[in-house]
């Protein structure tokens, strides 16, 4: 996929070192396969009527996204997971109230594969690794899918299969909210609400289902807890889609360095986040504190979520602490990179999920601007094609592999 180099990273280019640099990124960017695994666009395509074929850059325009078809393509994407995010607004809600947390999925999937079949000029459906591979040879972008929230699969195996029958192909255990079956790091301190100490002998269940059938278990915004307990239960790699190092930003969502070495052990890849409240060691606090705004908000203000949305912004504004450089987020590859090893950290952005980005990280299309920076650090073409997708693609292969080897012992091939 060809990459365009914003022109916001060329403050610098004056000196032929750095010049020639930047083209020897420009083209390792585009021999690469660049894969993204977490991107909440999904979110204004539902809710909002976006269209990936429209600009969400236009400060005329109605939209404001992160991610469109044309900036995908300027930023190298090769392999784009959509995340099917499900709030936990939505656990036990009445089919009159617009369904649970099951239908909500559903209309999620609905919209990406809706997305590809306007767009099949830019977009084909991907499902194992190799297809990742072949689409990208074909110039177009692999289209995936991951469930964020394990409340969706409403406690049931049965769906579970049938989430990835349609194509989920990793799913984030919990969100922001602790399900029937496990902890998440987010609501811990919440004496309201039945936690677990980790995984129930049920979610010991789905995470071995998840080995069987294939399924990546990604384990971002769960406990620590939960997050030993998964390593301690899953005979495949996992995943964190999309968190960063604690060690840098001190934020729950972040792993620590034990845990980013037990990834290590496992054959797992971390794909970092690019929130700057989980990046920026001035805004992790400041992140944490946010979720208990909001939390005072919505009691203050119940079922206007645009007042809400409104007052949070305030906030934000009033609380922070300056822009995030782009050096912040490349800390975080290199720290991960010197604790877990190189082949065990790749992108997982957010773009269109999180309220701050790092300068010249705005949005999608400056993907190339991390294949500069490591590579300006002394990194390998070898190594910074790792990190752009090539660690992601093993572990992924390798959850293919336990799968089919579960099932012929089992005899179920």
């Amino acid at each position: 996929m060809s990459a365009v180099f914003p022109a916001s990273a060329n403050r610098q280019d004056s000196k032929p070192a750095e010049a020639a640099l930047r083209a020897r990124a420009e083209r390792l960017h585009r021999e690469a396969i660049v894969v993204d695994t977490h991107n909440d666009v999904t979110s204004p395509i539902i809710d909002e009527g976006f269209d990936l074929g429209m600009r969400g850059d236009d400060p005329k325009g109605k939209f404001k996204t992160h991610t469109d078809i044309a900036r995908m393509k300027a930023g190298g994407v090769d392999a784009e997971f959509f995340a099917v995010y499900v709030a936990k607004e939505y656990v036990g809600k009445k089919p009159s109230e617009g369904g649970g947390a099951a239908r909500r999925a559903l209309d999620i999937i609905d919209a990406v594969y809706e997305q590809v079949r306007r767009h099949p000029e830019t977009f084909e459906m991907a499902y194992r690794a190799d297809d990742i591979r072949r689409i990208s040879r074909r110039g177009k972008i692999a289209a995936l899918m991951g469930i964020e929230g394990g409340h969706a699969i409403e406690d049931s195996l049965p769906a579970l299969r049938m989430f990835y029958r349609l194509g989920i192909r990793y799913m984030t255990l919990t969100h922001t909210n602790t399900n029937d079956w496990a902890d998440s790091e987010a609501d811990l301190n919440n004496k309201s609400i039945k936690h677990h100490n980790g995984l129930t002998v049920f979610g010991r269940e789905v995470v071995r289902e998840m080995n069987r059938i294939g399924m990546m278990i990604d384990i971002s915004h769960v406990s620590d807890k939960t997050f030993y307990d998964v390593i301690e239960t899953t005979r495949a790699p996992v995943i964190a889609s999309h968190s960063s190092a604690r060690a840098i930003a001190d934020h729950t969502r972040n792993m620590t360095d034990d845990m980013l070495r037990a990834v290590a052990r496992n054959g797992g890849v971390v794909m970092v986040n690019f929130y700057d409240g989980f990046l920026d060691p001035r805004k992790g606090p400041l992140a944490m504190q946010a979720r208990a705004k909001q939390e005072e908000l919505t009691a203050q203000f119940p079922g206007d979520a645009a007042r809400v949305q409104e007052e949070m912004r305030k906030w934000r504004e009033a609380t922070d602490p300056g822009p995030t450089p782009l050096s912040v987020l490349i800390d975080h590859f290199e720290h991960i990179i010197k604790v877990a090893g190189i082949d065990h950290v790749g992108i997982g952005s957010d773009f269109d999920g999180v309220p701050g980005l790092p300068q010249d990280m705005e949005d999608i299309s400056k993907l190339p601007n991390i294949t500069f920076e490591l590579l300006k650090r002394g990194y390998s073409d070898a190594d910074v094609k790792k990190v752009l997708g090539e660690n992601f693609l093993r572990v992924m292969s390798a959850v293919e592999r336990v799968s089919a080897e579960t099932q012929k012992r089992n005899g179920q091939d």
